[in-house]
């Protein structure tokens, strides 16, 4: 158990926050298209609200759920390459991902038909 709560305040916690930061970008990105300063503070309040609680209660238990499973299955297969692959390819995932936002911008993560005109 002491592991597992390791794991969940050291590495997804962290991994979480980092991809609750990365929407907060887009919700940025795309409150650019509303004009008015009341509608886009609004707009940009609600998203975050929503997208906080969507980490929260979505994202961040199915990524330790997902990070337990494969725990159990490589500890049954002999070793922990499992645990250890899909935590590494999440980090490099989210490395990717801030990458890509801070030096090519937003535009670069959001799908094409999501995009700003």
């Amino acid at each position: 158990m002491k592991a597992k709560a390791a794991l969940e305040r050291f590495y997804v916690l962290p991994c979480c926050l980092l991809l609750l930061n990365l929407s907060n970008a887009i919700i940025s990105y795309k409150a650019q298209l509303i004009h008015d300063g009341l509608l886009r503070t609004l707009f940009i309040m609600g998203m975050v609200l929503f997208g906080s609680s969507l980490v929260a209660f979505a994202i961040a238990p199915g990524i330790i759920g997902l990070v337990q499973t494969l725990r159990r299955a490589s500890r049954s297969t002999g070793g922990g390459a499992g645990e250890i692959g899909f935590l590494a390819g999440l980090g490099l995932v989210i490395f990717w991902l801030y990458y890509r936002n801070y030096l090519l911008g937003t535009a670069s993560i959001v799908p094409p038909f999501l995009r700003n005109p």
